[in-house]
């Protein structure tokens, strides 16, 4: 069910300064920042040659990311980012495993422009797993 590893998202309080970081001290990639207002971000994402990093700031005091600051203050992984080939299948196949999607379980749209899903981690040993469709 699993495809290849898309993201790795590290939520950050400042977005330029930690877009910098990245830019300047290890010579990385970054693309411009993009607001997200169905999902409550601003998103950059770091080019690897076999992956990329989402850096993640709130879009305001109701964000996932503001809430998650609010407990990690120096930011930290958010959440790792799997492909799936078809979303739907594989909702109702973890739904019928006994997992949990968060929201209505109904796809949105993601910062690729691609259909995403977020699973409870709660049922993943801890860690908030994002599907995107391939």
């Amino acid at each position: 069910m699993l495809g290849r590893l898309n993201h790795v998202a590290i939520a950050v309080r400042d977005i330029a300064a930690a877009s910098n970081l990245y830019r300047g001290t290890l010579g990385a990639q970054v693309s411009e920042p993009e607001a997200l207002e169905e999902h409550g971000v601003t998103v950059v994402f770091i080019t690897l040659p076999n992956t990329k990093i989402e850096l993640l700031e709130p879009l305001g005091a109701d964000s996932p990311i503001a809430k998650f600051l609010e407990r990690n203050p120096d930011g930290g992984i958010h959440h790792v980012c799997y492909e799936v080939d078809d979303i739907l299948a594989a909702r109702d196949r973890l739904v019928n495993s006994g997992a949990r999607v968060l929201g209505s379980s109904e796809p949105k749209t993601g910062a690729h422009g691609k259909p995403v899903l977020f699973l409870h981690p709660k049922d993943f040993n801890g860690t908030l797993i994002e599907l995107e469709q391939a």
